[in-house]
C-alpha cells in the first residue's frame, strides 16, 4: 500500500461512484451503517469471483450485523451488471473506472507478474465502522476464509 492509504481511526475517503444496477454509492449516505468495502481487481476472474460468491454467501449474516458490503473495482458498470448477473449478487458493486476512489484508498498499486510491471488493484478489505472511521484494514488478502475473517470483525466493532 502507498503511504498515502488511509489508516485504521482515520476517517475513510468518501466517494460519490456509479453503481451496479443504475444509480451512485456515496459512502457519506452509509453513516450509521457499518461499511464492509472490498477492493479487488476484475470482475469473473477466479478470485474475485470466489471472494464475491463468499461475501454474498454471508449477505444475511452482515446484514444482522448492520453491515453493508459493497465490492470496488476499475471495470465499467456494464461488466459490473453482468458480474451480478451472472453469480446472483445481492450486494453493491461500485465502478472505479477513473481509479480515483482507489487511489484515495492506497489500493491502486504497481504489481508485477513474470517480470512485468502494471498498475492494479491490490486486493484489500476494510471495515468502517458506523461513525465512518476505519477499524481493520486487510491488505493483501487472499480469499479462502477470508469474508468470513471480515464478518467476525464487523461482528465485533
Amino acid at each position: 500500500m502507498t503511504s498515502s492509504a488511509p489508516t485504521v481511526g482515520q476517517t475513510a475517503p468518501d466517494f460519490a461512484l456509479p453503481a451496479a444496477g443504475g444509480g451512485v454509492i456515496r459512502l457519506s449516505d452509509l453513516r450509521g451503517r457499518k461499511v464492509v468495502l472490498y477492493f479487488y481487481p476484475k470482475d469473473d476472474t477466479s478470485g474475485c469471483t470466489r471472494e464475491a460468491i463468499d461475501f454474498n454467501r454471508l449477505r444475511p449474516q452482515f446484514a444482522e450485523a448492520g453491515t453493508e458490503v459493497i465490492g470496488l473495482s476499475p471495470d465499467s458498470v456494464a461488466s459490473h451488471d453482468k458480474f451480478r448477473t451472472k453469480h446472483g449478487l445481492g450486494f453493491a458493486l461500485a465502478s472505479d473506472e477513473e481509479k480515483q476512489a482507489l487511489a484515495a484508498y492506497g489500493v491502486w498499486v504497481e504489481k508485477s507478474m513474470y517480470g512485468r510491471r502494471y498498475m492494479g488493484v491490490e486486493r484489500t478489505t476494510m471495515l468502517i465502522d458506523a461513525e465512518g472511521k476505519i477499524a481493520r484494514i486487510w491488505d493483501k488478502v487472499k480469499v479462502p476464509g477470508h469474508a468470513d475473517e471480515v464478518l467476525r470483525a464487523a461482528q465485533e466493532i
